[in-house]
């Protein structure tokens, strides 16, 4: 009763005081007052340090944030979602097309052709009446027609156990240079050669870009395509051990035009290729064969085996990118100076802070008191910081989603219905109503729910722990004298991780662990810390049972988390999961150009993936920013006037599309009608 009547005679005065005493934190004004640099410093806040920072290595959001400032890519997207040219101001995208001819075969209404005929034949049918309308479009997208001559090579085959070598004789083969990319090219083509057109066809899609001239590195090295080339070189080296090896497997050769122009060749369709080269690009000169040796020697270790994966570049990295790394205390701050030679002009504020503070409720704070500039709204606050008018918030729903993994090479994950019992044993619905305050919805599948790539008619797995129980029996888990779940003797028992400075996380890790042993099963749970949890458990497959999220792209492609081939330690199916049917279609959605059919594989999908739950889909968050309204974009018109303009969020929902021209004024501007 005492304790009730001292709190409630404590003034909130006093009780902010005592929590600012007790964080140690100054307010904004302290921090400004005879310190104006402190309008021009930007600080952001994050759970987890960043692993390293190298846009071919890492796969954590923390290290991308620092990245996406440090590097810059060839392209991005607009504030429409258009692509737009970065280090590329422009490029061009068209094809060639190799095919063999069959001398054997005659063309329907010609009879027998060489390819000299063929070719001839290929020129008069674009302006020839009657032939159908698709091989008609096919046609004049042709360009150029050359005839390449029979060739003779030696190959190695393999006959049993033997080794053989094999004379390969060639037949002349007629390569085709396209305006643009025609998936539909040698079906149509058909129509007018027949059996002549052997099923040997090659489609060898070509992007040429045009590099930005005057673009220097941060130690002033000049950017060239040279650069362009050894990014991807690097990614593809085995002993960089990258995750990003899948995105640009389809690239068959990288070549440098002249300093400024380089031309990617691929060795079949691949509808995101433009897309990949929105990743950050290295220097060469700092990471090439000859920079590594030399660093290998220095660090006394094996020049033979140094890689990429090994350099001190990976905490003291040098981009083109808007800001300058300066330094990098582990789990306390990184820092960022803008750089002064951006080819787009140096961003306004002049140093990026990114702390790591895993405690929410110290990041709520040091926010309230400005000495953090963003605070990501945790669910149970959106209603009351949305509202206040100290503030400008932002928000939308998240480009990814929320899941509990399943190691499938380790029992009893093995199992498809001990998957689906896992799920099927966990209210979701509670876990949105209740953790997250009502701000997520329910997800079924691996795709954006904002994109039509999402199959919306695949319904969320029920809440029903009885058929739970009965899917469980049927693999052959019966409860034992003590109700634990058993089967040949062993208890069904496992452990279930996430990583530390989540709340929610957290909160689903209970929810989760107390679910499972209502039906029986004996879950243990471990947080880790961030660097720990990736590098140690999920690049290594090293866990039974794992509660993470992804943020996903626009592009439908998930070549690197789902499909067979990128199980391996550092590769992003950390999970395990290998089905031929969704190998096929994850292929077919890389080389689909058509959106329909694009979309139609991608629905086959996401039934196959919901059918087979190597993941339990939790939910799709929405989210909520908070910026202090001081926090302006800062732009020049063309007679050269400052203007302030409110921050505005793209059609994705990024608020942060225009950071380079933010800054933070003394006083809230006062805004034009169209500001």
């Amino acid at each position: 009763m005492t304790i009730k009547r001292l709190l409630v005679i404590i003034p909130t005065a006093l009780i902010l005081f005592l929590l600012q005493s007790y964080f140690w934190v100054p307010t904004y004004e302290e921090q400004t007052k005879g310190n104006p640099q402190r309008l021009v410093q930007y600080v952001t806040a994050s759970i987890g340090d960043a692993s390293l920072l190298n846009p071919i290595l890492s796969a954590d959001s923390a290290s991308s944030q620092i990245e996406s400032l440090v590097f810059d890519s060839l392209i991005d997207r607009d504030e429409n979602l258009r692509f737009r040219g970065r280090l590329a101001k422009s490029w061009e995208i068209y094809e060639e097309a190799y095919f063999y001819v069959n001398k054997d075969a005659a063309i329907p209404r010609i009879g027998n052709a060489g390819a000299q005929e063929i070719a001839s034949l290929l020129i008069s049918g674009k302006t020839t009446p009657g032939i159908p309308a698709a091989l008609q479009d096919s046609l004049r997208l042709i360009k150029r027609i050359e005839i390449l001559p029979p060739r003779q090579f030696n190959t190695i085959t393999w006959v049993r156990t033997k080794e053989i070598d094999v004379t390969v004789k060639a037949p002349p083969r007629i390569r085709l240079v396209l305006s643009k990319v025609d998936q539909d090219l040698f079906k149509n083509l058909t129509l007018i050669l027949g059996q002549r057109l052997l099923p040997s066809t090659e489609h060898n899609p070509i992007i040429v870009f045009h590099l930005r001239p005057g673009v220097v590195f941060h130690d002033g090295h000049p950017f060239t395509a040279r650069d362009v080339k050894f990014t991807y070189e690097a990614i593809m080296d085995p002993k960089n051990l990258s995750p990003r090896v899948s995105d640009y497997e389809p690239v068959r050769a990288v070549q440098v035009l002249d300093p400024l122009t380089v031309k990617v060749i691929y060795k079949r369709l691949y509808s995101p290729a433009l897309g990949t080269w929105g990743i950050g690009i290295l220097p060469e000169h700092l990471l090439n064969k000859k920079a590594l040796r030399k660093e290998a020697l220095e660090r006394g270790m094996d020049p033979n085996n140094f890689s990429i994966r090994q350099s001190r570049f990976n905490r003291h990295p040098i981009g083109c990118g808007p800001f300058v790394f300066r330094e990098w205390k582990a789990d306390r701050h990184i820092i960022l100076d803008r750089f002064e030679k951006y080819w787009e002009g140096p961003p306004n504020y002049k140093q990026y802070v990114f702390r790591i503070i895993p405690d929410l409720l110290t990041q709520e704070m040091e926010f309230y008191a400005g000495t953090v500039d963003s605070y990501s709204v945790q669910p149970h606050q959106v209603a009351r910081l949305k509202n206040d008018l100290r503030f400008q918030s932002f928000s939308g729903t998240s480009f990814g989603y929320t899941y509990i993994g399943y190691n499938m090479r380790r029992e009893p994950f093995k199992d498809r219905r001990v998957r689906l019992a896992l799920g099927m044993a966990i209210n979701v619905d509670e876990i949105i109503k209740y953790v997250l305050y009502g701000q997520g919805e329910r997800i079924t599948g691996p795709f954006v729910k904002q994109t039509d790539y999402y199959n919306y008619r695949i319904k969320p797995l029920p809440y029903d722990p009885e058929g739970a129980l009965r899917l469980l029996e049927e693999a052959g888990w019966k409860r034992n004298n003590q109700g634990w779940l058993e089967k040949d003797g062993k208890k069904l028992q496992f452990t279930l991780i996430t990583n530390s400075g989540n709340d929610l996380r957290k909160a689903i890790l209970a929810i989760a662990q107390d679910s499972w042993k209502r039906i029986g099963i004996d879950v243990r749970t471990d947080v880790l810390e961030w660097s720990v949890f990736i590098q140690e458990r999920i690049d290594k497959a090293d866990f039974d049972a794992v509660i993470l999220g992804w943020q996903m792209g626009i592009e439908p492609d998930l070549y690197q988390i789902w499909h067979s081939s990128q199980t391996h330690p550092y590769q992003l199916n950390f999970v395990g999961f290998k089905n031929k049917q969704a190998d096929d279609l994850i292929i077919k959605i890389r080389q689909e150009y058509d959106h329909d059919k694009q979309v139609q594989y991608c629905h086959k999908l996401h039934e196959i993936i919901a059918r087979e739950q190597p993941y339990t889909f939790l939910y799709v968050s929405k989210w909520t920013a908070v910026l202090d309204k001081r926090i302006v974009i800062k732009d020049v018109d063309e007679n050269g006037n400052v203007v302030y303009r409110k921050i505005t969020p793209t059609k994705t929902g990024d608020y942060t599309f225009y950071f380079n021209k933010w800054i933070k004024l003394p006083e809230v501007p006062r805004f034009s009608p169209e500001g």
